[in-house]
């Protein structure tokens, strides 16, 4: 794919190494890794889990979920994508289960729904984000998790305000275009937390980079990764800092 409209939901077929560059590669994500993965081992129980996930792109949570002994599906609709997953679990010598396809195409697909559904910086990709909300719910165990990560709107007004991008604060230009991987449509967590509430209840909340994406650069790259991350745990859930990560991530129990 190489151009997209604002009408449809965005995937990656063509960009899988510049994603896999820019989301994974260098501090922004191994802070993003670390947070998701300390919040999941402080909710999940200590047993094996099928496991879900919903646009997995190259299946860096579904391998180390599969590496705590986790049955796991992966579902991307990018062929790139999900090749690359496949090749990192066969390094790994870990099995899973890879399905070509779209979120709109997973109801039916599978024989019973799954302990936790993983959704991680998918709905600021999609051209209706809500739409989602009851297709993940159904995909969800009764008592099982969602693990919902997307892209803050907050922390983006809040860098560009500390820019000075004032034209495009008014103009409320946030999405990237072409070959930008800003995403498309970043999401304000008040809005999503209504939409979320008729599927949903959400148990617990991080910011992912709380405070990395703000540092001046000079700064960042003075910073060991190791207390970087120590940092952005330690503050992922204060109650000043929490709101102003860059993605949000939310612990989900689905509604009966």
């Amino acid at each position: 794919m190489t151009s997209h409209t604002p009408q449809e939901d965005r995937h990656f077929d063509a960009l899988a190494s510049r994603f896999a560059e820019k989301i994974y590669g260098g501090a922004k994500g191994a802070i993003r890794l670390a947070v998701l993965q300390a919040d999941l081992k402080e909710a999940l129980p200590e047993r094996p889990l099928r496991v879900l996930d919903v646009g997995a792109g190259l299946g860096h949570m579904s391998l180390w979920l599969a590496q705590q002994g986790h049955s796991v599906t992966l579902a991307e609709p990018a062929a790139p994508m999900l090749d690359g997953a496949r090749a990192r679990f066969a390094a790994a010598g870990l099995d899973a289960t890879f399905v070509q396809a779209p979120w709109q195409a997973l109801l039916g697909e599978f024989a019973a729904p799954f302990d936790l559904v993983l959704c991680h910086a998918v709905l600021e990709w999609l051209a209706e984000p809500p739409a989602i909300l009851p297709v993940l719910h159904q995909l969800t165990a009764p008592g099982g998790w969602l693990s919902l990560a997307f892209y803050n709107r907050d922390a983006l007004i809040y860098r560009n305000l500390l820019k000075g991008h004032f034209r495009k604060l008014r103009r409320e230009r946030f999405a990237g275009e072409g070959q930008s991987l800003t995403p498309q449509r970043p999401l304000d967590p008040r809005e999503l937390a209504l939409q979320l509430d008729d599927w949903f209840a959400v148990e617990a909340q991080s910011g992912v980079r709380v405070f990395h994406d703000y540092m001046p650069a000079e700064f960042q790259g003075r910073a060991e990764l190791t207390d970087l991350l120590e940092m952005e745990l330690a503050h992922r859930r204060h109650p000043a800092f929490a709101g102003l990560g860059r993605y949000l991530h939310w612990l989900c129990r689905p509604r009966p």
